[in-house]
């Protein structure tokens, strides 16, 4: 019988706590670009609303799905990312027959890499190296930026928390760039 492939994190389920603060890998979420088809945003936003119980986000912004599992980052016009539960009812591989035709959608998991940072120094090491000004961004928002010369999505899920994504080519100097700024301000 062959042997069966088991994925495996980018950072190896890295979790570390640095003077209160977490910096964890995220590793049960899938991302989903959906891409929307030009005259097709009425047509995505029932599709949603039917399937998540959620309405699209505005650019820079987050919409959550009715059971709070799924959430719709809005990057771009046309562009929204899903995060999902990477198993489950609703997870990436049923979107596209649960969506139908309405949207294009690319399965981005394995292109990106997914970090977050929570506690009282999450934000502070993120001014050292993140140009967003974090006071514009209040929780329930997104927005891309460059870390360390990384291209970088930045959401804000609370005060104190954050979900970052980086491209997973550069998941250990992702990981650098934040740690080592944590540390620094630790």
């Amino acid at each position: 019988m062959p042997e069966l492939l088991t994925p495996m994190p980018f950072l190896g389920g890295h979790d570390r706590q640095i003077a209160g603060t977490r910096l964890a890998e995220v590793t049960d979420r899938a991302l989903v670009s959906i891409a929307v088809p030009l005259g097709g945003e009425a047509a995505l936003a029932e599709a949603l609303r039917a399937v998540f119980g959620a309405e699209p986000p505005a650019v820079g912004h987050v919409a959550q799905s009715a059971d709070g599992e799924a959430r719709f980052l809005g990057l771009a016009r046309d562009q929204i990312f899903a995060l999902l539960p990477a198993r489950g009812p609703l997870a990436a591989p049923d979107l596209a027959a649960r969506l139908g035709p309405v949207a294009y959608l690319t399965d981005q998991t394995d292109a990106w890499v997914m970090l977050r940072l929570e506690g009282p120094l999450a934000r502070a090491a993120l001014e050292r190296t993140c140009m967003l000004d974090l006071e514009a961004l209040p929780p329930g928002r997104v927005a891309r930026t460059v870390m360390e010369h990384l291209g970088t999505i930045v959401v804000r899920e609370g005060p104190e928390r954050f979900l970052l994504m980086s491209a997973s080519s550069s998941a250990r100097s992702f990981l650098h760039c934040i740690e080592t700024s944590l540390r620094n301000v630790a």
